[in-house]
């Protein structure tokens, strides 16, 4: 199983062939599992068992006729930034071009202004041999490689035609000869234009990693015991560090409010576009900008260990990993160069044979190779990818990978966890029936049951306990405290042996809950959730009494369940709650399917049967008892205001508590292969189509450029469009 992992920046790729070529150069080296190149962002994401020296793959990749870097820690992985010398190789390349064109476009208005063959030759030679270098350079590297790429195409093509050109020139001929400097020059140029917008349009499709990249702040204004308030690198905070932030400034680190209260704006790292209160005890995240008050928050995080470093690496490890669907591309791109070469040796042959024109079989012949390039292609998929995932990041989706991306789409069935998924998650004490016992007894026991359980329940006891009432006795501390997974804990206090519940434990230890049955039976059928407190003496277990708990379902949670049975997506909701209690939420919610009184490794008993029905299955979760179900189910969709275990099983994480997301994270997805398919379609019809045209003659080589140049172009600008999609809720 690999382990180590490490994401390396690759120069002079330019089509779907480079990405093929450079995956099977790093799949060659020693000790590599896994090797995925992404096109869009220029970098390879390296898989080992063990520790790989940079050096290796550098050799690698460089045998293969590209150049590596290692990527800084802090940098995004995106494409390096178009410099002016790019830009302005563009801007003299068209300079020296137009004079070239001009001619040919007063040719079709009558007028004659053709030029001397010496000053066209002047013109397209630097256009071909300066500003074109780069091609020539990549080229002649894919052919020692024995490989092809869309520079190799380039290179022979406009070579032919500028060769061609010169040998007419030099040619003793009666009048001035048909040259074809024009072709060679505009091609380069539109080749040139081409790459340099794609490089702008990949900047943008990488906005997304670079937004969240910003929100890291460099420094720190730390409060040490015995010292005066430093501002410190960030690298300096140690955890347990209390932190100092000022109205208006950026946390630095996660913690928890020790002194003050402010509104925190959470926007770009949860997508709540409202400020969010905050209160001594509330947690605070990396990243968010404080309001209107001063915050001392003690440092909990640091470094990687950060939220906002770990919503970084999902949707870098997700802008970076390869779709299904890609392997179709891959496949193509293995044999398209070569085809492409052959289809162009066979144009050449062909239309010499039937003319006996060498020169227009040749010009067919460039044309078959200039619209073939394959750089569409190899677009098509990653940059829809980075797009989708970037602007779901945006909105507080974070999806893991491209797998989950795809399976979210296919869903038709969501499987729902109820507490804290689709209700509140912070139930409240409703009802205390003792028996045998006296109210304040029955509180003061349970309470001290639950004093060692982070349960949403045992909270809600402990709220009881501490809130001022007559009568109430000292708190107790209990002692061998075990945790019975899905059925309750049991514990010792003030003597008592202590069971405290589900129905499900007190018949397994066979405590008689009929004093109390029909009541309780009642507070289920209005929703309440039911424990029993019981003393587990082994000889004569003996009930003591009931706690009813109310938990409100989310503010928004009908809303998301009425989106999904509009999308043709049934509803399951699976709780290890008392039935009455879950069929109380599933009808006020609107759930199809009610199964209660689950274990956790039931919950994946039912996961399985759903599958093997045949239906595509999404698990929505945020306990650790949910995460069993959430790695069973197709794609696992975690809350992240739960667990850390939650939202490792899951593919796709929710940065709020919101279930509104929960239809908006498969939406996204939709949105997000819908483009790939039309990326894809164009892609390959864009091909299928101008092959046979450039075959038959029917298409010049300025005209081919343009199109090779547009292609590229419009697929990642078709791709960006995704950068409009807003959740539901906006």
């Amino acid at each position: 199983m690999s382990q180590f992992q490490q994401t390396v920046r690759i120069e002079g790729m330019s089509c779907a062939s480079c990405v093929r070529r450079v995956e099977k150069a790093l799949a060659a080296v020693p000790g590599v599992a896994s090797a995925a190149v992404n096109l869009a962002t220029e970098t390879a994401r390296v898989e080992s068992s063990a520790p790989l020296e940079f050096s290796a793959i550098q050799q690698a990749i460089d045998k293969a006729g590209y150049a590596a870097s290692e990527l800084a820690p802090r940098s995004p992985a995106a494409p390096a930034a178009a410099h002016l010398p790019e830009g302005l190789a563009v801007i003299l390349s068209a300079a020296l071009s137009l004079p070239l064109v001009i001619p040919m476009v007063a040719d079709w208005f009558g007028v004659h202004l053709m030029l001397a063959p010496w000053v066209q030759w002047a013109l397209a030679t630097p256009v071909q041999f300066v500003f074109g270098a780069r091609f020539y350079r990549a080229g002649w590297k894919a052919l020692m490689a024995r490989a092809g790429n869309m520079d190799l195409l380039v290179a022979l093509g406009t070579s032919a035609a500028y060769g061609l050109s010169v040998y007419l020139a030099m040619t003793p001929q009666e009048g001035m000869p048909h040259l074809y400097f024009e072709a060679s020059a505009v091609v380069l140029t539109l080749v040139l234009l081409g790459k340099w917008l794609e490089a702008r349009a990949k900047r943008q499709t990488a906005s997304a990693i670079r937004a969240l990249q910003d929100l890291r702040p460099l420094t720190a204004r730390v409060r040490r015991e015995g010292e005066s308030d430093a501002d410190l690198p960030i690298e300096q905070v140690r955890v347990g560090d209390i932190v100092v932030v000022r109205a208006g400034e950026r946390v630095a680190v996660d913690g928890e409010v020790v002194d003050g209260a402010s509104h925190v704006d959470e926007s770009l790292i949860t997508g709540e576009s409202l400020p969010v209160a905050k209160h001594v005890g509330d947690r605070l995240t990396g990243g968010a900008i404080n309001g209107e008050g001063l915050l001392l928050v003690r440092t909990s995080a640091i470094g990687a260990e950060t939220t906002l470093a770990r919503i970084i690496r999902l949707v870098e490890d997700a802008q970076a990993a390869k779709a299904p669907v890609q392997k179709l591309v891959d496949q193509v791109a293995a044999v398209f160069v070569p085809v492409v070469l052959l289809i162009a040796a066979l144009t050449l042959a062909g239309w010499w044979l039937a003319t006996g024109n060498a020169e227009q079989a040749l010009i067919n012949a460039v044309v078959v190779m200039v619209i073939a390039c394959p750089c569409a292609l190899g677009l098509a998929t990653p940059a829809a990818i980075m797009a989708g995932t970037g602007i779901a990041a945006r909105h507080g989706i974070l999806i893991k990978d491209a797998e989950a991306l795809e399976m979210a789409r296919q869903v038709d069935t969501v499987v729902f966890d109820k507490t804290g998924t689709l209700t509140q998650g912070k139930p409240e004490l409703a009802h205390l029936l003792p028996h045998g016992v006296a109210e304040a007894r029955l509180l003061q026991l349970a309470a001290a049951v639950q004093r060692g359980s982070e349960h949403s329940l045992a909270r809600a006891v402990l709220d009881a306990e501490a809130a001022p009432a007559a009568g109430r006795l000292a708190p107790l501390t209990a002692s061998a405290l075990t945790t019975l997974p899905g059925r309750g804990l049991a514990a010792t206090a003030d003597g008592i042996e202590l069971l405290l519940g589900s129905s499900r434990l007190m018949a397994e230890r066979g405590v008689d809950t009929g004093p109390l049955a029909q009541r309780a039976a009642e507070l289920e059928a209005q929703g309440h959730t039911i424990s029993w407190l019981a003393d587990a003496d082994a000889a004569a277990p003996r009930l003591l009494g009931l706690l009813a708990f109310a938990d409100q379902p989310k503010e928004h949670a009908r809303a998301a369940v009425d989106r999904l049975h509009a999308r043709g997506i049934a509803t399951v909701m699976l709780t290890g709650d008392n039935l009455g209690s879950a069929q109380a939420v599933a009808q006020a919610l609107g759930i199809g399917s009610v199964e209660a009184n689950l274990l956790p490794a039931d919950k994946t008993t039912v996961i399985a049967r759903l599958k093997a029905e045949g239906k595509r299955v999404a698990m929505v979760g945020d306990g650790i008892n949910d995460a069993p179900a959430l790695a069973a189910a197709h794609v696992g969709i975690a809350m992240a205001t739960g667990t850390d275990v939650a939202m490792n099983a899951a593919g796709i994480t929710l940065m709020r508590g919101e279930p509104l997301l929960v239809a908006d994270a498969i939406d996204i997805s939709h949105r997000t292969f819908s483009k790939i398919r039309q990326n894809l379609f164009w892609a390959f019809i864009y091909n299928v189509a101008g092959i046979p045209l450039a075959a038959l003659g029917m298409l010049n080589p300025l005209l081919a450029g343009a199109a090779m140049a547009f292609s590229s172009v419009s697929v990642i600008s078709n791709a960006l469009l995704l950068r409009r999609w807003r959740p539901s809720k906006e």
